[in-house]
């Protein structure tokens, strides 16, 4: 790769460093050349970067390439994609992309750390979530396996959904009560819905009651079931802006929404002891397929709903 781009006339020495100029004449500001060896033949990480972008043509030919890493690198990132385009590495047909992400904070505004100051390993916040999930559902009535299979899923859920619903760029606070908590914006107030959409299922089943298979949702009857209605319709719109925008806090904002409503229509309404059978039938309907679009949600998010909660 150095070699092709020495032939190519590319790069050149600049004080002993072999450089290639990525300056544009429209730039307000100044972009350094990118570096690619050192004065004494060294590589860089801009050399492993743009060789790794060679190999990934190689391997896979792919049509973007996403990097999601530290806001503070997008000067450097910028710096590797124009020297990656101008040496030719990759045509304009392949899309490189930098998502810049923030800082996971303590209460205090400052970078999430132990209580003795060190970094805090992955594993140890999932074990200390979990721990902390398993304490609010105590007093659940559930085998101890059920249990710990909810608990695992449930604080896994808390992570990620904390983390993905906030704009990736943004800096944010980590506060495990708000969220462990059951309810507000949080992965347990999600996947708690979920759960009661799949409870509603049970009941049906074990209730015997009979919903045709060709049962179809029935226009609005009230403002909670036009609301669910209304969150049900975002969702194509919302999936396609999360992928076009690399925005997976639209996801979850969507799914927030959904929740919201849907939980307000199910307290509002007898779903089961709806004694006019269309109209019962519709809202079953509507509630697994609540269910199925959340289930889809949290499946993109890399989310999974226990059974119980």
């Amino acid at each position: 790769m150095v070699q092709d781009m020495k032939d190519g006339g590319y790069a050149h020495i600049d004080q002993g460093a072999l450089v290639v100029d990525v300056q544009e004449e429209s730039d307000t500001k100044e972009i350094p050349p990118c570096m690619i060896l050192k004065s004494n033949g060294a590589t860089l990480y801009n050399t492993t970067d743009l060789a790794t972008i060679v190999e990934r043509r190689k391997l896979f030919d792919p049509s973007r390439i996403i990097y999601v890493v530290d806001k503070r690198q997008s000067l450097y990132f910028e710096q590797v994609f124009r020297c990656a385009r101008k040496t030719q590495i990759i045509g304009d047909d392949v899309d490189l992309i930098f998502v810049g992400f923030g800082t996971m904070n303590g209460k205090d505004g400052k970078p999430f750390k132990t209580r003795d100051g060190g970094v805090l390993r992955l594993e140890q916040l999932l074990s200390d979530v979990e721990s902390e999930v398993r304490e609010k559902m105590a007093d659940r009535d559930m085998d101890e396996d059920v249990l710990n299979d909810a608990a695992a899923k449930i604080g896994l859920a808390a992570i990620k959904y904390g983390d993905l619903s906030n704009q990736a760029s943004k800096d944010y606070v980590f506060d495990v009560d708000r969220f462990t908590s059951f309810e507000g914006n949080t992965g347990p107030y999600i996947l708690y819905t979920i759960v009661r959409t799949k409870s509603l299922n049970a009941k049906i089943e074990a209730q015997g009651i009979n919903v045709d298979g060709d049962a179809r949702i029935l226009p609005a009857q009230n403002k909670t079931v036009t609301d669910v209605m209304l969150a049900l319709s975002k969702w194509s719109d919302t999936v396609s802006a999360a992928y076009q925008e690399q925005a997976p806090h639209k996801i979850c904002q969507f799914v927030y929404e959904l929740c919201d409503a849907y939980n307000k229509f199910y307290h509002e309404n007898k779903i089961l002891a709806n004694e006019d059978v269309q109209e019962r039938q519709s809202w079953i309907v509507l509630s697994r397929l609540v269910g199925s679009v959340l289930e889809q949600a949290i499946d993109l998010l890399g989310l999974e709903a226990p059974d119980r909660m």
